[in-house]
């Protein structure tokens, strides 16, 4: 779990809390990454961590922000175990993630799991909010992958073995996952999403603002470029994906919000358990 200054101390306990006090099958170990300097009522929470109160802990402090992929990275490379979840300091684990996903992981031999969740807010309350779904088998999450990223990030655990071999975390503004996902499936890793609800995914009013913009287009020519070399899009898949991307990022959030839920949410494989 990444941690940064302007993150809130009542949305982190939850999220806290909920990863591993509630849990059904509590996890052994959670590794708290911060990433530059707190303000005070963030570092008593983390003070709290460190003490004992959510579980046995490791906690990795860096004197700057450095950003998501590198404080990932830094949690991946320091556990001692080799199945990894992912969570984000303001999301809400339900109780029944781990009990669901560690077994599956082990029977079916699995390198990335993730679910499906659906989002809230301040305004609606967990379990209400719109459904988010991906497609469940390995064959499938291999057809969608050239298009969109198959994977919701908050919900996931990986293969911490599988996820290094390949590189791990590498910065890409707000796709550093969808890169490691690319690479995970070229290195031949196994893949699936559980239809549940697991996670109940934090969104605020400027959420989908913030995906605008020519940074984050940079940031999708980057990775398209990647997978056009890697041979996993057509030239004809590469313009398409750009063109798409390019409208996605250049038009206001309202239209960005509608586009998304319509487009794709819409295309995606399976049916959610809520």
């Amino acid at each position: 779990m990444p941690l940064w200054r302007r993150d809130l101390p009542d949305r982190l306990e939850l999220a806290l809390r909920t990863a591993t006090l509630e849990q059904q099958h509590r996890p052994d170990l959670l590794i708290l990454t911060v990433d530059g300097p707190l303000p005070t009522v963030l570092e008593a929470v983390v003070d709290r961590v460190e003490q004992g109160e959510f579980g046995p802990a490791l906690v990795l402090r860096h004197d700057a922000h450095r950003g998501v992929a590198a404080a990932l990275q830094d949690g991946l490379e320091s556990s001692p175990h080799d199945l990894v979840a992912r969570a984000d300091a303001d999301d809400i684990c339900r109780p029944e993630r781990f009990a669901l996903q560690i077994p599956r992981m082990d029977e079916e031999g699995l390198d990335l799991l993730g679910s499906s969740m659906r989002e809230f807010s301040d305004q609606v309350p967990p379990g209400t909010g719109p459904l988010r779904t991906r497609p469940l088998e390995h064959e499938q999450i291999v057809r969608y992958l050239p298009h969109h990223s198959p994977f919701h990030h908050p919900t996931v655990v990986l293969r911490r073995s599988v996820a290094l071999a390949v590189g791990g975390y590498r910065d890409l503004a707000l796709l550093e996952d969808y890169w490691l996902w690319e690479r995970m499936m070229l290195g031949g890793a196994r893949m699936g999403n559980l239809p549940q609800v697991l996670v109940d995914y934090r969104v605020d009013e400027e959420l989908f603002a913030r995906r605008g913009g020519w940074r984050l287009f940079a940031s999708d020519v980057r990775l398209q470029r990647r997978m056009l070399l890697d041979r996993v899009i057509s030239p004809g898949g590469f313009l398409r994906n750009v063109v798409l991307r390019a409208t996605y990022r250049f038009v206001p959030g309202w239209a960005r919000r509608f586009g998304y839920r319509r487009f794709v949410e819409r295309s995606d494989t399976g049916p959610a358990t809520a």
